[in-house]
Parts: C-alpha cells; structure tokens; sequence
C-alpha cells in the first residue's frame, strides 16, 4: 500500500510541474525594432500573428503563425527571464559608430512591460537571441 501511495504522489507531482511549464502567450506581446539612418524594421508579435514593418513610411503586413513556428517562439519566451531584460548587456558595440543599427526588445506581459537597452541588431544579448532571432526570421520570408 505504502509503494502504490508513493507511486501515486511521484505522478500527480510530476503532471503538476509539466502543466506549469506551458506558457500563456494569449495576452502576451513582443515587439522587436532595429533602427538607423538606412534601416527601419518593426516586428510585433501577438497571440500567434505577426505584423511586420520594412520602412518607416509603409504599413504593417500582418499573417498568422503556423502553430510550429509559434511553438518555438513559446519555448524560447519561456526561458526568458523577465525581470532581467531591462539589465541585459549587449555583446558587442557597433551601434556607437554607426556599424550596426540599433536593436531593442520590447515584451508586455500581464500588464507590465519590459524593454532591452539598445542592442546591435544581428547581435543581441545571449539571454534573448534565440527569440530575437526567430523574430527577425519573420523579415526575410
């Protein structure tokens, strides 16, 4: 009776800790820009569609998510550690000469928003580049 009672504990334990796991992205929104003189891209992502903008002076194009890519972006969200955004520290600095445009992200999630310092776009802080990456894979389709 003991090891059945233990056994039954070990899986309501571990089904509890995998629902945690999933994350709630439906009032989530991440937005990512990179920005100079010569370059202008806005990424926004929200309950899996994107809208992407290439130049200061056009509009949006909007398109869904397929459910693969949104999963990966959910998995890479997920190891993002909110609190720390603000705090991140960018890897390289070519923004300062005018060598890379500047990069930032921008994350509003239950009602609080977190934003990056400004980054070189191409590089971003290892915390975040698995998301800014999938993000700015959106502007080369």
């Amino acid at each position: 009776m003991r090891i059945l009672s233990f056994l039954l504990l070990i899986i309501f334990i571990g089904t509890g800790c995998s629902s945690q796991k999933k994350v709630d992205m439906t009032s989530t929104q991440i937005e990512y820009s990179a920005v100079s003189r010569g370059l202008y891209k806005k990424i926004v992502v929200h309950n899996q569609s994107v809208s992407v903008t290439k130049n200061r002076n056009q509009e949006a194009v909007e398109s869904k998510i397929d459910s693969a890519k949104w999963n990966e972006i959910v998995a890479a969200f997920s190891k993002v550690n909110l609190d720390n955004i603000p705090t991140l520290k960018a890897p390289t600095e070519k923004r300062f000469f005018d060598g890379a445009a500047i990069g930032s992200l921008k994350i509003t999630a239950n009602g609080k928003t977190y934003e990056t310092p400004g980054f070189d776009n191409g590089y971003p802080p290892k915390e975040i580049e698995k998301l800014v990456n999938l993000l700015v894979d959106f502007t080369k389709e």
